[in-house]
């Protein structure tokens, strides 16, 4: 596939990164020639130096016959402009732009329309920032857990302590504590090494356990694994940004909600804007607004101001003062690895939801939805299937006649409101929604392939 990347910043780089590794032929677009030439230093891609919302720049990229454009640039306007050209004058077949400004998204469904300005997918990262936290938040303990099929299934990533009924025990012990729930353990990180899970396998505390279950089953799993942690009831929020003002909105109706905001005028605002959410003008890093707050009575203090040196600070703090759990919002991938699991309980990086998002536009076959794992390492995809048994190696045939890649394994399947928690013997049917899960994300493509009917196959 030859995609055009607008924008070279850390969401361009990293989305040009893991379409490379994936054989596509792209060319990344950027005014900056110094971050352009470190991205071809690292990777076999083309580059052009220019803005991605002029003609000639998008021609000489090779607008023509580009089967996609990506325009991820730190400006709203550049990227619908940029696919507005590429609409009229390339006639660019699929476009995707990141847009962050609500005032745009408030009117999303009149303004990106063909008739407007084409944007074929659109990416709001705040968004999913905010329906990430929220995830977390409905299921204290849980390192991530993301959503298929309409929100009928859930893969969830639990830390194992001791305490939990399954840790020192084997896998297959699992079922008789839970009998009438259905799950499947679909990897097992011990050290940050992948374990293939199988009946026989003992749970050892601190191994990082990823499961597929019904939604409503989601807590009852976790609890194999660790004591369940009660559910939030304080929460202190800091930054009144996007991400910030939406995440109070969408929490304050359930939980107390405090939030800090540096900015006097923009406390004012936020103070008039939310019903229930008391806001505090201040710095969140002051031990005594901290105190004066109760911080030692919060049950969750997340940081999602947009620098990661402040976020990280004020959680580091708020812990320190007695703060049961901290979250943090990280733009920089290296903070993530250095910070998540210390003192800070779990950092959210939205470069990962944005580029997880962005993956399941670029994906080959019918690929429903893409979440990237693990920083990256690993990958949950939801595929569905089509064709018959005789075009499809899918359709038809039981998980166990499937000849998936290494590192791959089917955790469930959705058929209609159905959810199948998948085994060796579950069939697969046509239409059927696949979830499955990659220990090791470059076997992506083989994924893809066997998603693919072919009039070919027999």
């Amino acid at each position: 596939m030859k995609i055009i990347i607008l924008g070279a910043g850390q969401v361009g780089g990293t989305l040009a990164e893991n379409l490379v590794g994936e054989n596509n032929d792209v060319t990344v677009v950027d005014t900056d020639p110094t971050r352009l030439r470190s991205l071809q230093d690292k990777f076999d891609l083309r580059v052009v130096t220019g803005s991605g919302s002029h003609p000639s720049t998008l021609e000489e990229a090779g607008a023509e016959d580009a089967d996609m454009l990506v325009a991820v640039t730190s400006s709203d306007e550049t990227n619908m402009i940029a696919c507005q050209i590429a609409y009229t004058l390339f006639n660019t077949p699929n476009r995707i732009a990141r847009i962050r400004a609500s005032d745009y998204l408030r009117d999303m469904d009149k303004l990106f329309i063909p008739e407007a300005i084409p944007i074929d997918h659109l990416i709001a990262p705040e968004q999913l920032v905010i329906d990430n936290i929220f995830r977390l938040i409905e299921y204290p303990g849980a390192l991530q857990v993301v959503n298929f099929a309409d929100d009928k299934v859930s893969l969830a990533v639990v830390k194992a302590y001791y305490g939990g009924p399954l840790v020192g025990n084997p896998l297959s012990t699992m079922r008789e504590h839970m009998p009438h729930i259905e799950s499947r353990v679909t990897a097992i990180f011990r050290q940050d090494r992948p374990i293939r899970p199988q009946g026989t396998t003992i749970i050892e505390a601190g191994d990082e356990v990823f499961f597929i279950a019904a939604n409503q089953h989601i807590r009852a799993v976790m609890s194999e694994m660790q004591r369940l942690e009660k559910p939030y009831k304080r929460i202190m929020l800091v930054g009144g940004g996007n991400i910030g003002f939406g995440l109070a909105k969408k929490l304050e109706k359930q939980y107390s909600i405090k939030l800090i905001e540096h900015n006097k005028e923009r406390a004012a605002e936020l103070a008039q804007q939310l019903n229930n959410t008391t806001v505090f003008y201040g710095d969140a890093s002051d031990q005594e607004l901290l105190a004066e707050e109760n911080i030692d009575q919060v049950d969750l203090f997340i940081a999602v101001t947009n620098d990661d040196e402040a976020n990280i600070m004020s959680a580091m703090l708020a812990k320190k003062m007695g703060a049961k759990k901290a979250m943090v919002l990280i733009q920089r991938r290296a903070y993530v690895d250095l910070v998540q699991g210390s003192v800070i309980d779990i950092a959210i990086s939205p470069q990962q939801a944005t580029i997880s998002a962005l993956l399941g536009h670029v994906r080959k076959a019918d690929i429903v939805s893409v979440h990237s794992l693990r920083r990256g390492i690993a990958e949950a995809i939801e595929a569905v299937a089509h064709g018959e048994e005789n075009t499809s190696r899918v359709v038809g045939r039981t998980i166990q006649e499937i000849k998936l890649p290494p590192g791959t394994i089917i955790g469930a399947v959705v058929r209609g409101d159905e959810v199948i928690i998948a085994n060796d013997n579950t069939r697969i049917e046509q239409a059927d929604h696949v979830i499955l899960f990659l220990t090791d994300k470059k076997y992506v493509r083989d994924v893809e392939k066997l998603f693919q009917p072919s009039p070919f196959f027999l």
